[in-house]
């Protein structure tokens, strides 16, 4: 927490682009964060909601460091920010910190995907398939 610094966003607020440079990550503290993935020729599809407590951002720690997902607040968001790079340091210093910080971001790196492939399912699956929202 020693690198942790507060910050907040109003609501309708572009935290990062995908493909965007990923320097940063935080933990929200309050409200909720919209992840987005751009759909040629559709625009911005959410695939997923998340909230107090949750981890916004993994791109930061894997090169290329490019955002995968995109991010807006749905209302006002109160987050802890942290700076990769200094983070990364860290946890080159202590091995330890490095391996439950790489294994909380593995989980949340397997909730998005899930999510994500859950989500475009429903939107571009064929009528009928399995998660789709229209089988039985």
């Amino acid at each position: 927490m020693a690198l942790a610094r507060e910050a907040a966003f109003p609501g309708a607020t572009r935290i990062f682009e995908e493909g965007g440079e990923a320097d940063r990550f935080w933990v929200i503290r309050s409200g909720t964060v919209a992840l987005d993935v751009h759909v040629p020729g559709r625009g911005q599809a959410v695939v997923e909601t998340i909230g107090r407590g949750a981890l916004l951002g993994w791109s930061w720690l894997c090169p290329p460091r490019r955002w995968h997902l995109g991010a807006e607040t749905r209302g006002p968001v109160r987050a802890w920010e942290f700076d990769a790079a200094a983070v990364r340091g860290l946890c080159s210093e202590r091995p330890e910190l490095g391996l439950a910080l790489v294994t909380v971001v593995a989980e949340t790196i397997g909730d998005r995907l899930r999510a994500t492939r859950t989500r475009l399912l429903d939107l571009y699956g064929p009528p009928g398939s399995p998660g789709n929202g229209t089988g039985p």
